[in-house]
C-alpha cells in the first residue's frame, strides 16, 4: 500500500502550494458527451473498480494521495472531473446534483463498468449518495465523507485561513484546467447555489437506500454538523459510522494515511 505516513498537511500550506502529488499515468481518459456537457474521466489499472468523486469547486487531481494507495491493493480506479469542474464543461442549467449522479454513470456506461464502490468527498458525496438511491444495482458501496444530505446539515460558514487556502488552490487550479479560465467568480456562485438549496432528501428518502453505506465525518469539519453524520448513520438501513479524530473537512490531503486507512478497508470489503 501507498505510504503517506508522513504526510501531514492540517493548515493546507503544502495543499495551496505546491499541492498535492499528480495522478499516475492512467490507461485511458478523454471525455464524454452527456446532457449538454463534456465530462472528462480518466481511469487508472485494473480489478474491481472504484470512482472518486471529488468536492465542489475541486478537480479529481485533489485525489492525489488516494488513487496510489487504491491501486497498491489492486483497484482499478477512476477518476471524474464534475460537470464544470476541472476539464469537465457545462451548459447553462443550474448545478444539481441528480444531474451529476446522471454524469458519472454516463462515465460507467461508456467504460462499461457495470458496478463500483463509490468515494464521494464533499459535493462528491451527495452525488453518491444519489447514486445509491437512483441506482442501486450500479453501487457496490458508498463511502459518504464529509457531506449533508438536507440543508439543516450545515453549519453557518465561517472563514478561516484554511479554507482561504483551500479556495486559492481551487482558482489557480480551475485557471489551469477549465475550459472557461476567466469564469471562476460565477463558477464559484453557481455551484454555492446549489449548496445553499440541495441536497434536500427527507428521513423517508434515505430509508430507501438499501446499499453498504459508511458515513465519515472529521472530528473539527468546518462546514457539517457532526449531529448530521450521527443522523445520516441512524436513518440509512444498516449504515456504519466513523469519525476521524484531529481532521478537518480537508482529511484526504491534509492526513491521508488516516484517511486512506478507512477508505480501503471499507472498499475492500464492499468489493470482496
Amino acid at each position: 500500500m501507498a505510504s503517506f505516513a508522513e504526510t501531514h498537511d492540517d493548515t493546507l500550506e503544502q495543499f495551496e502550494a505546491p499541492g498535492v502529488p499528480p495522478l499516475p499515468a492512467s490507461n485511458d481518459s478523454g471525455w464524454i458527451e452527456h446532457e449538454g456537457a463534456r465530462i472528462w474521466y480518466a481511469s487508472h489499472g485494473s480489478g474491481a473498480p472504484v470512482i472518486l468523486l471529488h468536492g465542489g469547486l475541486g478537480h479529481s487531481g485533489n485525489w492525489g494521495y488516494q488513487v496510489p494507495a487504491l491501486l497498491d491493493a489492486g483497484h482499478r480506479v477512476v477518476v471524474i472531473d464534475s460537470r464544470g469542474h476541472g476539464r469537465s464543461t457545462r451548459d447553462e442549467r443550474p448545478y444539481n446534483y441528480e444531474l451529476m449522479a446522471s454524469d458519472v454513470l454516463a462515465v460507467m456506461d461508456a467504460l462499461a463498468l457495470e458496478r463500483a464502490a463509490i468515494v464521494g468527498w464533499s459535493d462528491g458525496a451527495c452525488v453518491a449518495m444519489v447514486l445509491g438511491i437512483v441506482a442501486p444495482q450500479r453501487v457496490a458501496g458508498v463511502f459518504f465523507f464529509g457531506c449533508n444530505m438536507d440543508p439543516g446539515g450545515t453549519k453557518e460558514f465561517v472563514a478561516t485561513p484554511v479554507i482561504d487556502r483551500c479556495f486559492s488552490r481551487h482558482r489557480r487550479d480551475y485557471a489551469r484546467l477549465s475550459a472557461t479560465p476567466d469564469e471562476f467568480d460565477a463558477f464559484v456562485a453557481a455551484v454555492s447555489e446549489m449548496m445553499r438549496t440541495e441536497p434536500n432528501y427527507a428521513a423517508h428518502d434515505l430509508a430507501r437506500i438499501h446499499v453498504p453505506v459508511l458515513i465519515v465525518q472529521s472530528e473539527h469539519d468546518e462546514f457539517i454538523k457532526m449531529e448530521h453524520a450521527e443522523y445520516l448513520a441512524r436513518t440509512i438501513p444498516g449504515a456504519e459510522f466513523s469519525v476521524l479524530s484531529g481532521v478537518s473537512h480537508f482529511a484526504p490531503v491534509q492526513r491521508p494515511a488516516v484517511f486512506n486507512q478507512v477508505m480501503l478497508a471499507f472498499v475492500g470489503r464492499v468489493l470482496s
